[in-house]
């Protein structure tokens, strides 16, 4: 068979990966001195990282995570209070097969969103499904769905998320009905689902945050008492990074 039609066939066939690989193998003279199971593996292994490699890109997209970040890239170096056993078993994210919650507390600009964001990459990467918002825009969204009237399925679709990332948590004052929509997420994934949840406010205040309080108690019965606490403190790094080009957080 000539091999610019079978490159397209292999197009045709999605096999996207492999189409590339022979045509790496077709340029590369070596590579005719491999046997045909050599080959062959080699045209498999490029299609299966090829295929990874989207599915991760489509998972990131559909994700919205707020800031670009990987765990890779997380500054440890500077002081902000992490503790680093704690640390080390959210970044397992053995956490979310469990079902558990991660809270990250701390002033603004410490790092708060990029932690999120680091923790929510990697689980795009371990083949988690993944969706942040803000809390304004979750707000926003919430009072779309309910102007469609169309809010069981947007609850449907939240709790069937890995991992939902809630970010920028009492920044202003949260309504009843707010309060009552995050009542409604969260049972719907107490110990089915795992969620992030970022805050300027200590764990400590956010039941005076929430205001009511039968619904305070309920949401954080909820999400309290199954997570993981990541306490973060220091300067801002948004100043840091004024002062040099190679501050990584954000938050």
């Amino acid at each position: 068979m000539l091999q610019q039609p079978l490159i397209q066939q292999l197009q045709t066939l999605r096999l996207r990966g492999m189409a590339s690989a022979l045509e790496h193998q077709l340029a590369v003279p070596d590579v005719a001195h491999l046997s045909f199971d050599d080959r062959l593996g080699l045209l498999i292994q490029h299609e299966v990282a090829d295929r990874a490699s989207q599915r991760l890109h489509q998972r990131l997209r559909w994700a919205r995570l707020p800031v670009s970040a990987c765990l890779e890239d997380l500054d440890t170096k500077t002081a902000r209070g992490l503790d680093r056993a704690t640390l080390a078993q959210v970044t397992d994210l053995a956490w979310i097969a469990q079902h558990l919650n991660v809270l990250i507390t701390g002033p603004t600009g410490v790092g708060k969103s990029y932690l999120a964001s680091a923790i929510a990459h990697a689980a795009c990467r371990a083949d988690f499904v993944v969706r942040a918002y803000r809390l304004p825009r979750l707000v926003d969204e919430l009072g779309k769905a309910a102007a469609m009237q169309n809010r069981s399925s947007f609850f449907r679709s939240l709790a069937r998320i890995d991992l939902l990332v809630i970010d920028d948590f009492g920044i202003a004052p949260v309504t009843e009905q707010t309060q009552r929509d995050l009542l409604e997420i969260l049972d719907d994934r107490y110990d089915k689902k795992s969620t992030i949840l970022t805050s300027q406010l200590p764990v400590e205040q956010w039941h005076a945050c929430l205001g009511d309080p039968t619904l305070a108690d309920a949401i954080l019965d909820r999400l309290v008492h199954n997570s993981y606490r990541l306490n973060l403190s220091g300067d801002s790094m948004r100043k840091r990074k004024t002062k040099s080009p190679v501050a990584v957080t954000a938050d």
